[in-house]
């Protein structure tokens, strides 16, 4: 609430709006590399998926894909937070790149996303370079 007039929201701190949707735009282009990793793996394990619309089947139902689960709802929680009427706060976006820190740990001894991630990183040079952007972006909002 303002100081002036407690009925009007605070307004939102300069900067924290392209911050996040840096960080969004970041994530996106590597959760679309992991898409695309996982697709090719599937694939050799499985065969040809037939057409978009399988591998959208896929996505939503396969347990193969379940472990990107985590930054499709990561994604969609900074999507709804940028969309929101009401204006972003420093609470608000510290608490979703923390949550983006948090899940990039690749761990090869790990289990669910980190292991995933770890596998993924290791057989797509694609997913090493998107996950470098991320990485440098979460460095830079930690300083």
């Amino acid at each position: 609430m303002s100081e002036e007039n407690p009925n009007l929201p605070c307004p939102e701190p300069a900067g924290l709006r392209p911050r996040l949707s840096e960080l969004r735009e970041a994530l996106l282009l590597l959760h679309k590399a992991l898409l695309e990793s996982e697709r090719v793996s599937y694939e050799a394990t499985f065969g040809k998926i037939a057409s978009p619309y399988q591998f959208l089947q896929l996505l939503t139902s396969d347990p193969w894909f379940a472990w990107l689960s985590p930054m499709t709802k990561l994604i969609a929680a900074m999507d709804e937070r940028l969309d929101a009427k009401d204006p972003l706060t420093v609470l608000d976006v510290e608490g979703l790149i923390t949550q983006a820190r948090m899940m990039l740990v690749a761990t090869e001894a790990g289990e669910g996303f980190s292991r995933h991630y770890d596998e993924a990183l290791q057989r797509t040079p694609d997913v090493v370079l998107a996950h470098a952007t991320v990485a440098k972006l979460l460095r830079a909002s930690s300083s």
